[in-house]
Protein backbone atom coordinates (compact mmCIF):
# COMPACT_ATOMS: atom_id res chain seq x y z
CA UNK A 1 0.00 0.00 0.00
CA UNK A 2 1.34 3.44 -0.92
CA UNK A 3 0.21 7.07 -0.78
CA UNK A 4 0.79 9.63 -3.53
CA UNK A 5 1.54 13.28 -2.81
CA UNK A 6 1.39 15.81 -5.66
CA UNK A 7 2.80 19.35 -5.34
CA UNK A 8 1.91 21.95 -7.97
CA UNK A 9 4.05 25.09 -7.95
CA UNK A 10 4.43 28.20 -10.05
CA UNK A 11 7.16 26.80 -12.31
CA UNK A 12 6.97 23.04 -11.82
CA UNK A 13 5.10 20.07 -10.40
CA UNK A 14 6.26 17.01 -8.49
CA UNK A 15 4.71 13.67 -7.60
CA UNK A 16 6.23 11.44 -4.90
CA UNK A 17 5.06 7.99 -3.85
CA UNK A 18 5.50 7.12 -0.15
CA UNK A 19 4.91 4.08 1.98
CA UNK A 20 3.00 4.57 5.25
CA UNK A 21 6.28 5.04 7.15
CA UNK A 22 7.33 8.06 5.09
CA UNK A 23 9.87 6.36 2.86
CA UNK A 24 9.92 7.81 -0.67
CA UNK A 25 9.44 4.99 -3.19
CA UNK A 26 9.42 6.95 -6.47
CA UNK A 27 9.29 10.53 -7.66
CA UNK A 28 8.91 12.58 -10.83
CA UNK A 29 9.26 16.27 -11.62
CA UNK A 30 8.20 18.40 -14.59
CA UNK A 31 8.88 22.08 -15.31
CA UNK A 32 6.79 24.64 -17.15
CA UNK A 33 7.16 28.33 -17.90
CA UNK A 34 5.23 31.37 -16.74
CA UNK A 35 3.59 32.99 -19.77
CA UNK A 36 3.99 36.78 -20.13
CA UNK A 37 1.94 37.75 -23.18
CA UNK A 38 1.79 41.44 -22.25
CA UNK A 39 3.74 43.68 -19.85
CA UNK A 40 2.59 43.01 -16.29
CA UNK A 41 0.87 39.75 -17.19
CA UNK A 42 1.90 36.42 -15.63
CA UNK A 43 -0.13 33.29 -16.21
CA UNK A 44 0.15 29.55 -16.67
CA UNK A 45 -0.98 27.62 -19.72
CA UNK A 46 -3.49 25.51 -17.77
CA UNK A 47 -3.61 22.68 -20.29
CA UNK A 48 0.19 22.44 -20.44
CA UNK A 49 0.39 22.29 -16.64
CA UNK A 50 -2.31 19.60 -16.48
CA UNK A 51 -0.43 17.52 -19.05
CA UNK A 52 2.80 17.87 -17.04
CA UNK A 53 0.96 16.82 -13.87
CA UNK A 54 -0.38 13.74 -15.65
CA UNK A 55 3.13 12.90 -16.86
CA UNK A 56 4.41 13.05 -13.27
CA UNK A 57 1.61 10.83 -11.98
CA UNK A 58 2.08 8.29 -14.77
CA UNK A 59 5.86 8.14 -14.22
CA UNK A 60 5.43 7.47 -10.52
CA UNK A 61 2.57 5.00 -10.97
CA UNK A 62 4.72 3.01 -13.37
CA UNK A 63 7.27 2.52 -10.58
CA UNK A 64 4.74 1.41 -7.99
CA UNK A 65 4.77 -2.18 -9.17
CA UNK A 66 2.54 -4.38 -7.05
CA UNK A 67 2.34 -1.67 -4.37
CA UNK A 68 -0.87 -0.06 -5.67
CA UNK A 69 -1.54 3.59 -4.89
CA UNK A 70 -4.30 3.57 -2.29
CA UNK A 71 -4.93 7.31 -2.19
CA UNK A 72 -3.61 10.60 -3.50
CA UNK A 73 -3.87 14.27 -2.53
CA UNK A 74 -2.66 17.50 -4.07
CA UNK A 75 -1.12 20.61 -2.56
CA UNK A 76 -0.64 23.67 -4.71
CA UNK A 77 0.17 27.32 -5.06
CA UNK A 78 -2.59 29.59 -3.87
CA UNK A 79 -4.64 32.31 -5.58
CA UNK A 80 -4.34 31.08 -9.19
CA UNK A 81 -7.73 30.05 -10.57
CA UNK A 82 -8.61 27.98 -13.65
CA UNK A 83 -11.96 28.20 -15.50
CA UNK A 84 -13.52 24.84 -16.38
CA UNK A 85 -16.75 23.68 -17.98
CA UNK A 86 -19.34 21.46 -16.30
CA UNK A 87 -17.79 18.37 -17.93
CA UNK A 88 -14.27 19.30 -16.80
CA UNK A 89 -12.88 20.95 -19.92
CA UNK A 90 -10.17 23.54 -19.20
CA UNK A 91 -11.36 26.82 -20.73
CA UNK A 92 -8.53 29.27 -20.17
CA UNK A 93 -5.20 30.18 -18.58
CA UNK A 94 -4.48 30.50 -14.87
CA UNK A 95 -3.66 34.07 -13.83
CA UNK A 96 -0.92 34.12 -11.18
CA UNK A 97 -0.88 36.15 -8.00
CA UNK A 98 1.91 38.50 -9.15
CA UNK A 99 0.07 39.36 -12.39
CA UNK A 100 -0.75 43.08 -12.44
CA UNK A 101 -4.27 42.60 -13.79
CA UNK A 102 -7.01 43.43 -11.32
CA UNK A 103 -5.21 46.21 -9.49
CA UNK A 104 -7.67 48.70 -10.99
CA UNK A 105 -10.43 47.23 -8.82
CA UNK A 106 -8.66 47.84 -5.51
CA UNK A 107 -9.98 51.40 -4.89
CA UNK A 108 -13.56 50.25 -5.41
CA UNK A 109 -13.05 47.23 -3.16
CA UNK A 110 -11.28 49.26 -0.51
CA UNK A 111 -14.19 51.69 -0.38
CA UNK A 112 -16.65 48.84 0.14
CA UNK A 113 -15.21 47.29 3.31
CA UNK A 114 -12.95 48.24 6.21
CA UNK A 115 -9.69 46.32 6.76
CA UNK A 116 -11.02 45.21 10.15
CA UNK A 117 -14.22 43.79 8.68
CA UNK A 118 -12.39 41.99 5.87
CA UNK A 119 -9.97 40.45 8.34
CA UNK A 120 -12.73 39.45 10.76
CA UNK A 121 -14.40 37.52 7.93
CA UNK A 122 -11.52 36.27 5.80
CA UNK A 123 -8.33 36.73 7.81
CA UNK A 124 -6.44 38.58 5.06
CA UNK A 125 -5.65 42.18 4.15
CA UNK A 126 -6.86 43.43 0.78
CA UNK A 127 -4.40 43.07 -2.08
CA UNK A 128 -4.12 42.34 -5.79
CA UNK A 129 -2.33 39.04 -5.20
CA UNK A 130 -5.54 37.22 -4.17
CA UNK A 131 -7.97 35.47 -6.49
CA UNK A 132 -10.79 38.01 -6.19
CA UNK A 133 -9.25 40.77 -8.30
CA UNK A 134 -8.35 38.26 -11.04
CA UNK A 135 -11.94 37.00 -11.06
CA UNK A 136 -13.18 40.57 -11.37
CA UNK A 137 -10.80 41.15 -14.26
CA UNK A 138 -12.09 38.09 -16.13
CA UNK A 139 -15.71 39.10 -15.50
CA UNK A 140 -15.05 42.66 -16.71
CA UNK A 141 -12.79 42.04 -19.72
CA UNK A 142 -13.60 38.44 -20.72
CA UNK A 143 -17.33 38.19 -19.98
CA UNK A 144 -17.83 35.31 -22.43
CA UNK A 145 -15.27 33.22 -20.57
CA UNK A 146 -16.76 34.18 -17.21
CA UNK A 147 -20.25 33.19 -18.36
CA UNK A 148 -19.09 29.98 -20.04
CA UNK A 149 -17.16 28.73 -17.01
CA UNK A 150 -19.09 26.41 -14.74
CA UNK A 151 -16.46 26.74 -12.01
CA UNK A 152 -13.27 28.68 -11.31
CA UNK A 153 -11.04 26.24 -9.46
CA UNK A 154 -7.79 26.51 -7.54
CA UNK A 155 -5.14 24.06 -8.66
CA UNK A 156 -5.33 21.64 -5.73
CA UNK A 157 -9.06 21.12 -6.23
CA UNK A 158 -8.85 21.29 -10.02
CA UNK A 159 -6.55 18.28 -10.31
CA UNK A 160 -8.78 16.26 -8.00
CA UNK A 161 -11.76 17.15 -10.19
CA UNK A 162 -9.98 16.26 -13.45
CA UNK A 163 -8.88 12.93 -12.00
CA UNK A 164 -12.50 12.02 -11.33
CA UNK A 165 -13.40 13.59 -7.98
CA UNK A 166 -15.98 16.20 -7.03
CA UNK A 167 -15.44 19.90 -7.73
CA UNK A 168 -14.19 21.02 -4.32
CA UNK A 169 -11.63 23.29 -2.68
CA UNK A 170 -10.09 22.85 0.74
CA UNK A 171 -10.42 25.59 3.35
CA UNK A 172 -6.81 26.79 3.14
CA UNK A 173 -6.89 27.32 -0.63
CA UNK A 174 -10.39 28.82 -0.53
CA UNK A 175 -9.00 31.45 1.83
CA UNK A 176 -6.69 32.71 -0.93
CA UNK A 177 -9.62 34.11 -2.93
CA UNK A 178 -10.65 36.70 -0.25
CA UNK A 179 -14.18 35.29 -0.53
CA UNK A 180 -14.03 32.62 2.19
CA UNK A 181 -15.44 33.03 5.72
CA UNK A 182 -13.02 31.65 8.32
CA UNK A 183 -15.68 31.25 11.00
CA UNK A 184 -18.34 29.46 8.96
CA UNK A 185 -15.75 27.62 6.81
CA UNK A 186 -17.69 28.40 3.64
CA UNK A 187 -18.04 31.07 0.98
CA UNK A 188 -19.15 34.36 2.53
CA UNK A 189 -22.34 35.83 1.10
CA UNK A 190 -21.20 39.25 2.30
CA UNK A 191 -17.82 38.99 0.57
CA UNK A 192 -19.33 37.57 -2.62
CA UNK A 193 -21.70 40.54 -2.79
CA UNK A 194 -18.84 42.94 -2.03
CA UNK A 195 -16.73 41.43 -4.81
CA UNK A 196 -19.60 41.04 -7.27
CA UNK A 197 -18.88 37.34 -7.77
CA UNK A 198 -21.50 34.64 -8.34
CA UNK A 199 -21.01 32.01 -5.63
CA UNK A 200 -22.23 29.30 -8.03
CA UNK A 201 -19.00 29.83 -9.97
CA UNK A 202 -16.99 28.46 -7.03
CA UNK A 203 -16.60 24.83 -5.93
CA UNK A 204 -17.82 23.31 -2.67
CA UNK A 205 -15.53 23.89 0.31
CA UNK A 206 -14.27 20.91 2.33
CA UNK A 207 -11.65 20.34 5.05
CA UNK A 208 -8.22 19.10 4.01
CA UNK A 209 -8.03 15.32 4.15
CA UNK A 210 -11.60 14.73 2.88
CA UNK A 211 -12.26 11.91 0.40
CA UNK A 212 -13.84 13.53 -2.70
CA UNK A 213 -14.10 10.55 -5.05
CA UNK A 214 -12.10 7.90 -6.86
CA UNK A 215 -9.98 8.03 -10.00
CA UNK A 216 -12.18 7.68 -13.08
CA UNK A 217 -11.80 4.64 -15.31
CA UNK A 218 -10.47 6.82 -18.13
CA UNK A 219 -7.84 8.49 -15.94
CA UNK A 220 -6.92 5.16 -14.31
CA UNK A 221 -6.19 3.63 -17.69
CA UNK A 222 -4.30 6.68 -18.98
CA UNK A 223 -2.14 7.13 -15.87
CA UNK A 224 -1.66 3.56 -14.71
CA UNK A 225 -3.61 3.96 -11.48
CA UNK A 226 -6.26 1.72 -10.01
CA UNK A 227 -9.84 2.98 -10.38
CA UNK A 228 -10.10 2.26 -6.65
CA UNK A 229 -7.55 4.99 -5.85
CA UNK A 230 -9.16 7.47 -3.43
CA UNK A 231 -8.87 11.17 -4.32
CA UNK A 232 -8.48 13.32 -1.20
CA UNK A 233 -8.64 17.10 -0.76
CA UNK A 234 -5.18 18.54 -0.15
CA UNK A 235 -4.07 22.00 0.95
CA UNK A 236 -2.36 25.27 0.19
CA UNK A 237 1.30 24.38 -0.35
CA UNK A 238 2.64 26.02 2.81
CA UNK A 239 0.03 24.25 4.93
CA UNK A 240 0.95 20.93 3.34
CA UNK A 241 4.62 21.72 3.99
CA UNK A 242 3.77 22.20 7.66
CA UNK A 243 1.93 18.86 7.82
CA UNK A 244 4.89 17.21 6.08
CA UNK A 245 7.11 18.76 8.75
CA UNK A 246 4.96 17.32 11.52
CA UNK A 247 3.89 20.85 12.51
CA UNK A 248 0.25 20.22 13.36
CA UNK A 249 -0.31 21.69 16.84
CA UNK A 250 -0.07 25.08 18.55
CA UNK A 251 3.37 26.26 19.64
CA UNK A 252 5.15 24.76 16.64
CA UNK A 253 6.29 26.52 13.48
CA UNK A 254 7.55 25.31 10.14
CA UNK A 255 10.69 27.03 8.89
CA UNK A 256 10.63 26.61 5.12
CA UNK A 257 14.06 27.26 3.59
CA UNK A 258 13.51 27.71 -0.12
CA UNK A 259 13.65 30.69 -2.49
CA UNK A 260 11.89 32.47 0.34
CA UNK A 261 12.20 31.61 4.00
CA UNK A 262 8.64 31.09 5.19
CA UNK A 263 7.76 30.68 8.85
CA UNK A 264 4.37 29.08 9.45
CA UNK A 265 3.33 29.28 13.13
CA UNK A 266 0.36 27.21 14.31
CA UNK A 267 -2.21 28.45 16.86
CA UNK A 268 -5.70 27.58 18.10
CA UNK A 269 -7.65 30.86 18.29
CA UNK A 270 -8.08 33.45 15.53
CA UNK A 271 -6.25 36.55 16.84
CA UNK A 272 -7.97 39.95 16.99
CA UNK A 273 -8.04 41.85 13.70
CA UNK A 274 -6.25 44.92 15.07
CA UNK A 275 -3.33 42.88 16.40
CA UNK A 276 -2.83 41.01 13.14
CA UNK A 277 -3.29 43.99 10.82
CA UNK A 278 -0.72 45.93 12.84
CA UNK A 279 1.74 43.11 12.28
CA UNK A 280 0.89 42.60 8.60
CA UNK A 281 -0.14 39.00 9.22
CA UNK A 282 -2.87 36.83 7.79
CA UNK A 283 -4.86 33.95 9.30
CA UNK A 284 -5.70 30.78 7.41
CA UNK A 285 -7.10 27.34 8.23
CA UNK A 286 -4.32 24.81 8.67
CA UNK A 287 -4.53 21.50 6.84
CA UNK A 288 -4.65 19.93 10.32
CA UNK A 289 -8.08 20.29 11.98
CA UNK A 290 -8.87 22.82 14.70
CA UNK A 291 -5.87 25.08 14.23
CA UNK A 292 -4.84 28.08 12.13
CA UNK A 293 -1.62 29.39 10.59
CA UNK A 294 0.01 32.61 9.42
CA UNK A 295 2.83 33.21 6.94
CA UNK A 296 5.97 35.19 7.82
CA UNK A 297 8.39 35.35 4.91
CA UNK A 298 11.21 37.12 3.13
CA UNK A 299 14.00 36.24 0.71
CA UNK A 300 16.22 33.32 1.63
CA UNK A 301 17.48 31.06 -1.11
CA UNK A 302 17.02 33.93 -3.57
CA UNK A 303 19.79 35.82 -1.78
CA UNK A 304 22.00 32.73 -1.78
CA UNK A 305 21.43 32.30 -5.52
CA UNK A 306 22.25 35.99 -6.14
CA UNK A 307 25.46 35.59 -4.13
CA UNK A 308 26.38 32.46 -6.11
CA UNK A 309 25.80 34.14 -9.47
CA UNK A 310 27.62 37.32 -8.40
CA UNK A 311 30.57 36.16 -6.28
CA UNK A 312 31.09 32.54 -7.32
CA UNK A 313 30.74 32.26 -11.10
CA UNK A 314 33.85 30.09 -11.51
CA UNK A 315 32.89 27.90 -8.54
CA UNK A 316 29.46 27.38 -10.09
CA UNK A 317 31.02 26.34 -13.40
CA UNK A 318 33.45 23.97 -11.71
CA UNK A 319 30.66 22.39 -9.65
CA UNK A 320 28.62 21.84 -12.82
CA UNK A 321 31.59 20.14 -14.49
CA UNK A 322 32.49 17.89 -11.54
CA UNK A 323 29.03 17.21 -10.12
CA UNK A 324 29.85 19.01 -6.87
CA UNK A 325 27.40 20.80 -4.58
CA UNK A 326 28.09 24.51 -5.06
CA UNK A 327 25.84 25.56 -2.19
CA UNK A 328 27.51 23.21 0.28
CA UNK A 329 30.89 24.59 -0.76
CA UNK A 330 29.85 28.23 -0.36
CA UNK A 331 28.02 27.76 2.93
CA UNK A 332 31.06 25.97 4.36
CA UNK A 333 33.04 29.20 3.87
CA UNK A 334 30.90 31.12 6.38
CA UNK A 335 32.89 32.18 9.49
CA UNK A 336 31.92 31.26 13.04
CA UNK A 337 29.76 33.76 14.95
CA UNK A 338 28.42 37.08 13.64
CA UNK A 339 29.90 37.91 10.26
CA UNK A 340 30.72 41.60 10.80
CA UNK A 341 28.64 42.41 7.70
CA UNK A 342 25.22 43.97 8.13
CA UNK A 343 22.87 43.28 5.22
CA UNK A 344 19.54 44.94 4.51
CA UNK A 345 17.62 42.19 2.66
CA UNK A 346 15.49 44.47 0.51
CA UNK A 347 16.67 42.98 -2.80
CA UNK A 348 13.03 42.74 -3.91
CA UNK A 349 9.66 43.42 -2.26
CA UNK A 350 9.76 42.15 1.32
CA UNK A 351 7.20 40.25 3.36
CA UNK A 352 5.46 41.10 6.65
CA UNK A 353 5.35 43.18 8.70
CA UNK A 354 6.38 46.04 6.39
CA UNK A 355 5.97 44.82 2.77
CA UNK A 356 8.64 47.24 1.56
CA UNK A 357 8.72 47.57 -2.23
CA UNK A 358 10.57 50.87 -2.70
CA UNK A 359 13.97 50.10 -1.23
CA UNK A 360 17.10 48.14 -2.14
CA UNK A 361 19.66 45.81 -0.67
CA UNK A 362 22.54 47.13 1.41
CA UNK A 363 25.83 45.56 2.56
CA UNK A 364 27.45 47.55 5.39
CA UNK A 365 30.69 47.00 7.31
CA UNK A 366 32.80 45.73 4.41
CA UNK A 367 36.57 46.02 4.84
CA UNK A 368 39.53 45.01 2.70
CA UNK A 369 40.05 41.98 4.91
CA UNK A 370 36.39 40.87 4.74
CA UNK A 371 36.37 37.31 3.34
CA UNK A 372 33.85 36.17 0.77
CA UNK A 373 32.14 33.82 3.21
CA UNK A 374 31.42 36.70 5.59
CA UNK A 375 29.43 38.45 2.86
CA UNK A 376 27.30 35.35 2.36
CA UNK A 377 26.76 34.93 6.09
CA UNK A 378 25.86 38.61 6.40
CA UNK A 379 23.16 38.14 3.74
CA UNK A 380 21.65 35.15 5.55
CA UNK A 381 21.91 36.93 8.90
CA UNK A 382 20.07 39.94 7.47
CA UNK A 383 17.30 37.71 6.11
CA UNK A 384 16.93 36.10 9.54
CA UNK A 385 16.95 39.45 11.36
CA UNK A 386 14.07 40.53 9.12
CA UNK A 387 12.10 37.48 10.22
CA UNK A 388 13.02 38.08 13.87
CA UNK A 389 11.32 41.47 13.67
CA UNK A 390 8.06 39.63 12.96
CA UNK A 391 8.49 36.73 15.36
CA UNK A 392 9.19 39.08 18.27
CA UNK A 393 5.79 40.68 17.66
CA UNK A 394 3.86 37.40 17.72
CA UNK A 395 3.23 37.22 21.50
CA UNK A 396 1.29 40.50 21.26
CA UNK A 397 -1.14 38.70 18.94
CA UNK A 398 -1.38 35.68 21.25
CA UNK A 399 0.87 33.45 19.10
CA UNK A 400 3.76 31.52 20.62
CA UNK A 401 6.57 29.58 18.95
CA UNK A 402 8.38 27.01 21.08
CA UNK A 403 10.33 25.26 18.33
CA UNK A 404 10.94 25.29 14.59
CA UNK A 405 11.05 22.44 12.09
CA UNK A 406 13.29 23.16 9.11
CA UNK A 407 12.30 21.92 5.65
CA UNK A 408 13.14 22.79 2.05
CA UNK A 409 16.37 22.76 0.12
CA UNK A 410 18.17 25.03 2.57
CA UNK A 411 17.52 22.57 5.40
CA UNK A 412 20.27 20.37 3.96
CA UNK A 413 22.78 22.94 5.28
CA UNK A 414 23.68 22.49 8.94
CA UNK A 415 25.43 25.91 9.18
CA UNK A 416 22.33 27.68 7.84
CA UNK A 417 19.98 25.89 10.25
CA UNK A 418 22.29 26.63 13.19
CA UNK A 419 22.31 30.29 12.18
CA UNK A 420 18.51 30.35 12.46
CA UNK A 421 18.61 28.68 15.88
CA UNK A 422 21.24 31.12 17.18
CA UNK A 423 19.51 34.29 15.94
CA UNK A 424 15.96 33.27 16.84
CA UNK A 425 17.12 31.48 20.03
CA UNK A 426 14.82 28.51 19.57
CA UNK A 427 15.62 24.85 18.85
CA UNK A 428 15.39 23.70 15.23
CA UNK A 429 14.65 20.15 14.10
CA UNK A 430 15.67 18.92 10.68
CA UNK A 431 13.84 16.03 9.03
CA UNK A 432 15.04 13.11 6.94
CA UNK A 433 12.62 14.18 4.19
CA UNK A 434 13.21 17.93 3.79
CA UNK A 435 10.94 18.34 0.72
CA UNK A 436 7.82 18.33 2.87
CA UNK A 437 5.06 19.43 0.46
CA UNK A 438 4.54 16.09 -1.23
CA UNK A 439 4.93 14.28 2.09
CA UNK A 440 2.26 16.51 3.66
CA UNK A 441 -0.06 15.81 0.73
CA UNK A 442 0.57 12.06 1.11
CA UNK A 443 -0.29 12.27 4.81
CA UNK A 444 -3.57 14.00 3.93
CA UNK A 445 -4.22 11.26 1.35
CA UNK A 446 -3.80 8.73 4.15
CA UNK A 447 -6.26 10.65 6.32
CA UNK A 448 -8.90 10.70 3.58
CA UNK A 449 -8.44 7.01 2.89
CA UNK A 450 -8.80 6.07 6.55
CA UNK A 451 -5.18 4.98 6.97
CA UNK A 452 -4.71 7.64 9.66
CA UNK A 453 -7.22 9.16 12.05
CA UNK A 454 -5.96 12.70 11.46
CA UNK A 455 -2.98 14.68 10.19
CA UNK A 456 -1.15 14.48 13.53
CA UNK A 457 -1.37 10.69 13.56
CA UNK A 458 -0.21 10.52 9.97
CA UNK A 459 2.71 12.84 10.71
CA UNK A 460 3.71 10.71 13.71
CA UNK A 461 3.97 7.73 11.33
CA UNK A 462 5.48 9.33 8.23
CA UNK A 463 7.60 12.29 9.43
CA UNK A 464 11.07 11.16 10.50
CA UNK A 465 13.27 13.57 12.53
CA UNK A 466 16.95 13.65 11.59
CA UNK A 467 18.72 16.07 13.94
CA UNK A 468 18.04 18.84 16.46
CA UNK A 469 20.01 22.11 16.56
CA UNK A 470 20.00 23.84 19.94
CA UNK A 471 20.59 27.60 20.10
CA UNK A 472 24.01 28.76 21.30
CA UNK A 473 23.28 31.11 24.20
CA UNK A 474 26.59 33.00 23.97
CA UNK A 475 26.26 33.55 20.24
CA UNK A 476 22.63 34.47 20.78
CA UNK A 477 23.66 37.42 22.94
CA UNK A 478 26.08 38.61 20.27
CA UNK A 479 23.44 38.24 17.58
CA UNK A 480 20.97 40.20 19.69
CA UNK A 481 23.45 43.09 19.79
CA UNK A 482 23.89 42.83 16.03
CA UNK A 483 20.12 42.71 15.61
CA UNK A 484 19.90 46.08 17.36
CA UNK A 485 22.40 47.50 14.87
CA UNK A 486 20.45 45.97 12.00
CA UNK A 487 17.28 47.71 13.20
CA UNK A 488 19.09 51.06 13.03
CA UNK A 489 20.35 50.52 9.47
CA UNK A 490 17.26 51.19 7.38
CA UNK A 491 15.79 54.42 8.74
CA UNK A 492 18.63 56.85 7.88
CA UNK A 493 18.86 55.29 4.40
CA UNK A 494 15.14 55.09 3.70
CA UNK A 495 14.79 58.16 1.47
CA UNK A 496 18.01 57.52 -0.43
CA UNK A 497 17.03 53.92 -1.12
CA UNK A 498 13.60 55.09 -2.23
CA UNK A 499 15.21 57.49 -4.73
CA UNK A 500 17.50 54.76 -6.04
CA UNK A 501 14.60 52.35 -6.40
CA UNK A 502 12.58 54.92 -8.36
CA UNK A 503 15.53 55.56 -10.70
CA UNK A 504 16.01 51.83 -11.27
CA UNK A 505 12.31 51.42 -12.08
CA UNK A 506 12.34 54.38 -14.47
CA UNK A 507 15.35 53.06 -16.33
Amino acid sequence: MSLLGIDIGTTGCKAVLFDVYGTALASSYQEYDVQRHQPGWAELDSLEVWNKIKACIAAVAAKAGNDAVQALAICSLGEALVPISADGEILGPSILNFDARGAEFLPELRAGITPERLYSLNGNPLGNHYGLTKLKWVRQYQPELYDKADKFMLWGGLVGRLLGGEATVDYSLANRTLLFDLQSADWSSELLAWGGIDGAKLPRTVPSGTAIGRVSAQMAEELGLSPETVIVSGAHDQCANAVGAGVTSAGQAMYGMGTYICIVPVYREIPPAAAMLERGLNTEHHAAPGVFVSFIYNQGGALLKWYRDTFAVMDKRLAAETGGDIYRTLLAEMPEGPSGVLALPHFTATGPPNFIDDSGGVLAGLRLETPRGAVLKGLLEGATYYLRESTEQLPGAGIAIERYVAVGGGAKSEPWIQLGADILQKPFTRLKVTEAGTLGAAILAGVGAGVFGDAAEGASMMVQPDATFEPNIELGARYTARFGQYQRLYEPLRELLRELAAEATAS
